[in-house]
């Protein structure tokens, strides 16, 4: 983007350069300037969309809408599909570059072009007026989403101001629901507006507008709604105006709800119906795993996907990032690695596993992970035979392939006899980080469990059982995980998503990463149109386009488990929870490390430790992670027995960076910036904070 506008900014100058001395100076851009022709339009809508809060490669919450992808680690701040030892790894309530001065001068921006371009009508045909005018819309509409999802309330501007002023300058903050109603506004306009297809590559048409409405009415629909059920209903006030800032009035939360969902439905429903648009399936093949996850693992990189509505694109050197020096496995560690490791709550929600009677993953032959002897395996990957392929394709398994790499990942080694009991005494949640798998079988002389405290370090001879020749190597496995060392895998897993399995080795580094971030995907409006049709349902609201909504739902969510390799939904959903939570976990699978599971848990209130119970989508037993005000994630550790010749995992909560993640009610809405209380004598700090 960078450097579209240099190599415009530099055309256009040149252009409109002449010899007369009656003109501005050369620094100075008239509305004339850029607004009478394409080419000098065309480079404002690109400083607009360079200014766009996109949440992708360069984006977390530390950083805020900074532009730096140091460290990125795509948006697991405590949303428990990952964890990484830095900081930037915790829970989801502030940022430090927050979306509200910026925001304003975008919407600044976008303003005037609303404002001052009708008057440069009669220099274009209709249709590429529409798209610049419908542009402007659409921008302006995802600047206060954005805000709206962040904020609540937020004082809303839709004319420019311009400067020297007259007057009261001063904007309060508008009510949450006046400026969710604004947000709609703003995004059918650009929906009127826009055509078809977008004139200018990277920008939204119709179809985006539609696609990006969709997700902000869910928002808007699921806080109304579930607002209610936060402790002491989540509304109030601000002191000095009196508007209700946040939540929704007792009277109106309920027709608010279905307003929003309704409007997310139709949208949804009209992409949906366009047929523009389909799944990625061109690897794709009934009964074949391996091409299915060979399928979901080309789709980042296609650019010619069916599946694609709106791609953020990089090109190295001018726009790059850095996900594949943060997140890639040790051994391409360049300068770090391991930034996104995925947690075994994560892996839960996916098919495939066998099973305990409780419904976690089995991998020993007693009651629960915490009992029992293990199970043996003749490689690591054995374990995962029966997975869906759509969890491969997310994350790297121990003893998968990389880069044409095998990823050899092993906590330790076990040199005792057989069976081999559970290795650690207690595996409670009260016990976690109570030092490494810490039974005698870890200590003294005659220990059997072999680990390293860190690469090349902790050296193991035993007799392979199946050769009998003697062997020596190191505990841990060249890529971990280390119980001292965490630039190397924390929880035994390692981020497959969006890395680029062709980059050469020497071409992994900081800043030479440009593979696309797709920010909006036909996956997603299949679940918006799901998760919609659902909510009116329990509603009982009647379909907003005369179509059978619970239909529409279940043909989405079949759609994306086939494509997934997932077990397939036998039945109709229905308009009930039990439909609402499976839409939920479809949400939760499909879209992670997409900084869309973050915005999920918070709309649906589910973080906060009275509604915790559904953050994973589904209903999980809350004490194997969560003490209630407190929770951790737990990580899928391989281990090698050198008397069986085979391996085994247990699961169990990380000792080496530790992750302890908290979250009260009034996390549900950032606090307004300090310096714009401060300043105001309307805006004041959230309710409550």
């Amino acid at each position: 983007m960078k450097k579209i506008i240099c190599i415009l900014s530099i055309a256009f100058f040149a252009a409109v350069s002449c010899t007369t001395l009656v003109i501005p100076p050369k620094n100075i851009v008239t509305d004339d300037d850029l607004m009478s022709s394409q080419s000098g339009l065309k480079i404002y809508l690109t400083r607009l969309y360079s200014q766009m809060p996109w949440e992708d490669f360069k984006y977390m919450a530390q950083w805020g809408f900074s532009g730096n992808s140091w460290l990125g680690c795509l948006g697991i701040e405590g949303t428990g599909e990952a964890v990484n030892r830095d900081g930037i790894c915790a829970s989801f309530t502030g940022e430090n570059t927050p979306w509200w001065g910026l925001s304003y001068t975008l919407i600044h921006d976008a303003n005037h072009l609303i404002e001052k371009f009708p008057d440069y009508k009669d220099n274009y045909p209709e249709i590429a007026y529409n798209e610049f005018l419908g542009q402007a819309y659409f921008i302006r509409a995802y600047s206060y989403y954005q805000m709206a999802r962040r904020y609540g309330g937020v004082p809303i501007i839709k004319n420019e101001i311009s400067y020297p002023f007259e007057g009261e300058i001063e904007v309060p903050r508008s009510s949450e629901k006046e400026t969710w109603d604004a947000i709609l506004e703003d995004f059918d306009a650009a929906v009127e507006l826009l055509p078809a297809s977008a004139t200018f590559s990277g920008t939204a048409d119709k179809y985006a507008a539609l696609a990006f409405k969709a997700e902000a009415m869910l928002y808007a629909g699921s806080v109304a709604k579930y607002n209610e059920q936060v402790s002491g209903r989540l509304t109030g006030f601000g002191e000095k105006t009196g508007v209700r800032v946040i939540g929704f009035a007792e009277d109106e939360w309920q027709a608010c709800s279905n307003k929003y969902f309704s409007e997310a439905y139709k949208a949804a429903s009209e992409v949906i119906k366009s047929g523009r648009y389909s799944l990625y399936m061109k690897q794709w093949a009934e009964g074949d795993k391996e091409a299915q996850y060979q399928n979901m693992n080309a789709m980042w990189r296609d650019p010619a996907s069916p599946e694609n509505i709106l791609v953020m694109k990089y090109e190295y050197p001018t726009l790059s990032h850095g996900l594949d020096a943060y997140s890639s496995p040790w051994i391409y560690r360049m300068p770090l690695s391991a930034g996104t490791c995925p947690t075994e709550d994560f892996m839960e929600l996916f098919d495939g596993f066998d099973r305990y009677p409780n419904g976690t993953i089995r991998v020993t032959d007693g009651t629960d992970h915490s009992n029992g002897n293990y199970i043996l395996y003749e490689e690591p990957l054995d374990f995962f035979a029966n997975v869906e392929p759509r969890l491969r394709a997310y994350v790297i398994f121990p003893g998968d392939f990389f880069k044409k790499d095998v990823i050899e990942i092993r906590a330790g080694i076990y040199t005792g006899n057989l069976p081999i009991k559970v290795l650690k005494a207690d595996y409670s949640y009260a016990q976690r980080g109570r030092g490494h798998w810490d039974q005698d079988c870890f200590k003294g002389s005659t220990k059997t469990l072999f680990m390293s405290p860190n690469v090349n370090t902790e050296k193991v001879t035993y007799k392979n059982a199946t050769t009998g020749e003697d062997v020596t190597t190191y505990a841990s496995g060249a890529n971990g995980p280390f119980y001292t060392n965490a630039e190397s895998t924390v929880t035994g897993l390692y981020l497959r998503k969006y890395l680029d399995p062709d980059r050469a080795l020497e071409d992994i580094g900081e800043g030479k990463s440009d593979q696309p971030f797709i920010l909006m995907r036909y996956a997603d409006v299949l679940l918006a149109a799901a998760e919609a049709g659902v909510e009116l349902s329990i509603a009982g609201v009647a379909s907003p386009t005369g179509d059978n909504m619970l239909q529409t739902a279940t043909e989405a969510i079949r759609a994306i488990q086939k494509r997934a390799g997932a077990n397939v939904l036998s039945t109709m959903l229905k308009g009930d929870t039990e439909s609402r939570d499976l839409v939920r976990k479809e949400r939760r699978k499909e879209l992670a490390f997409e900084h869309k599971s973050k915005w999920d848990i918070r709309r649906w209130r589910v973080v906060d430790e009275q509604n915790r119970k559904g953050f994973w989508g589904v209903e999980k037993d809350l004490t194997t992670w969560s003490d209630g005000t407190q929770f951790e994630f737990q990580g899928f550790f391989p281990f090698y027995s050198s008397q069986a010749d085979k391996w085994f995992f247990d699961i169990a909560f990380m000792d080496c960076a530790r992750k302890t993640f908290s979250y009260s009610p009034v996390d549900y809405y950032f606090g307004i910036p300090g310096g714009e209380v401060t300043k105001s004598k309307y805006i004041d700090q959230q309710p409550n904070r």
